[in-house]
């Protein structure tokens, strides 16, 4: 069985060529990074969920995050600026195709009643987002380890022109998306 990233090398690309009707390798779309980060609100009043966090995250993607400050001072949230307000871990080459490789196929496929990402989720440039509500859908981590469960969200920052192109990448690479289609809808409703 081919890991992800030598399937997408090895056929992903020609796929994707016929597919987008590309006649240029170097123009076909591709993965540039994953950003995964937490939000933590929590550490203003509790400083050890910064570390318990990162030691999730660091098992989750096999990197240490960095922990991100707040920028400004927002006075309604008690916050001020330089405060430890969150984690992120940017994820390329290797790192990058082994954690979406696992992300498809062993913890989306974990998720309760799930019936495929949505494809809502694109940005102006083709980037994608996805959040997770727990982090215990991750196999590396042990439920009676945890202290809280926190989401966190990721970030598909793909090298794509349009819309169309990187939901294409993306689904050769594995992405289970939604069907949006009127008349699927309508047969579920029949059935």
């Amino acid at each position: 069985m081919l890991r992800l990233k030598e399937y997408y090398q090895k056929e992903g690309i020609e796929i994707l060529k016929k597919r987008l009707n590309i006649k240029n390798t170097m123009a076909v779309p591709g993965m540039k990074k994953i950003v995964i980060n937490i939000g933590m609100g929590e550490a203003l009043s509790n400083k050890g969920a910064i570390e318990s966090a990162s030691i999730q995250l660091a098992t989750i993607t096999g990197q240490k995050p960095v922990v991100t400050t707040a920028k400004k001072d927002v006075s309604t949230f008690k916050l001020r600026k330089g405060n430890k307000i969150g984690l992120k871990v940017t994820l390329r080459g290797n790192k990058m195709y082994d954690f979406l490789e696992k992300l498809v196929k062993i913890v989306l496929p974990r998720l309760r009643d799930f019936r495929g990402v949505s494809l809502n989720s694109f940005d102006e440039q083709g980037n994608y987002s996805l959040g997770l509500t727990e982090q215990i859908v991750f196999p590396e981590i042990d439920y009676n380890k945890i202290d809280k469960l926190r989401g966190l969200e990721m970030t598909f920052v793909v090298r794509a022109k349009s819309k169309p192109e990187a939901q294409a990448l993306l689904s050769v690479l594995g992405m289970p998306f939604q069907k949006n289609n009127p008349a699927d809808q309508k047969e579920e409703i029949k059935n």
